[in-house]
């Protein structure tokens, strides 16, 4: 900050009362007027009340100027500061500028990712809706089929019905169907005497009627199952049936033959099993419940492995 230059100098103003002062006293010494030498005091004390005045004054100014240049200072360090924000603030926003432009190549790149990624889910869900009108089809497919042998097998449930009325009357034949499984239960003496394997004259009247149905039934095989009860068998058997496996097993292959030879089943849709006293129904300890597991048991099962010719 510049001096204060409008401000009278001190020294000077000294100077000038001093000089005035000493020709006050010489003109005092030379015997002036009293005129002039009134009016010479009242110039000194103007000039003492200007000097006075302007001593003020410069306090004042000089107070002044301190407060301004302190203020100055501040201003100063203030706009250092500022300035070195600013600089800062350039940094930062330079930064940012490089940001923005690698976030906009980042952008870029995910964008083409993103779009052979939804080219790919397209595939993915084009490929989805195909299998599944497949599968939707293959399952209307199914579901007719199913429908159709859930038909055919009340048909042939029915047949059966009707050609074994009187059996199943007498309580000697019963016929259940059960989770695709169609069974024709016939008890022992319908077909044998007992302790024998030899189908009887009216047993096999009752398996023409059977084989008859079961003919047709070409889309299943049929399994014969021999049961019996859990009586051993008689020391005068022993040498044809060791055991009542020796039986059951004997009785079911009687009916598979009679099948086969008699009603013209094929015999790649037999099969022949022995249960033995292993599958009972009832219970063994009374005459009643022995009678009911004396049995031959004719099931119709899916066919296992054979080529069924279609339309019959």
């Amino acid at each position: 900050m510049k001096p204060l230059e409008n401000l009278p100098d001190r020294r000077s103003v000294m100077t000038r009362a001093a000089i005035f002062i000493c020709l006050l006293a010489l003109l005092l010494s030379a015997c002036v007027s009293k005129s002039t030498f009134d009016k010479q005091v009242a110039e000194f004390n103007s000039l003492q009340g200007d000097y006075n005045s302007l001593q003020q004054r410069y306090q004042d100014l000089s107070s002044q100027f301190d407060q301004l240049r302190d203020k100055h200072a501040a201003l100063q360090s203030e706009n250092e500061t500022t300035s070195q924000r600013l600089q800062a603030c350039d940094q930062d926003l330079e930064r940012a500028r490089q940001d923005l432009v690698r976030l906009e190549q980042v952008l870029s790149d995910r964008s083409a990712e993103a779009g052979e990624a939804m080219a790919r889910m397209r595939q993915t869900i084009e490929g989805l809706e195909a299998e599944k009108r497949e599968l939707e089809a293959s399952l209307e497919r199914e579901r007719i089929a199913r429908e159709a042998r859930i038909a055919k097998m009340k048909n042939t449930y029915d047949a059966l019905v009707g050609k074994l009325e009187e059996e199943i009357k007498r309580g000697e034949v019963t016929i259940s169907e059960l989770q695709g499984r169609l069974t024709v239960n016939m008890v022992e003496r319908i077909l044998f005497d007992s302790g024998k394997a030899d189908i009887k004259p009216g047993g096999l009247k009752v398996l023409a009627r059977v084989g008859e149905i079961l003919l047709n039934v070409q889309d299943k095989d049929i399994m014969v199952e021999g049961h019996t009860d859990s009586v051993p068998i008689s020391s005068r058997l022993r040498d044809r049936f060791p055991s009542n496996w020796e039986l059951s097993s004997a009785r079911a292959a009687s009916v598979v033959h009679f099948l086969q030879d008699k009603a013209g089943i094929p015999g790649e849709r037999l099969a022949i099993v022995g249960y033995g006293p292993y599958r009972p129904v009832a219970d063994n300890d009374t005459p009643e419940g022995r009678e009911q597991n004396r049995r031959i048991q004719i099931v119709l099962v899916p066919a296992q492995g054979r080529i069924v010719e279609s339309g019959n």
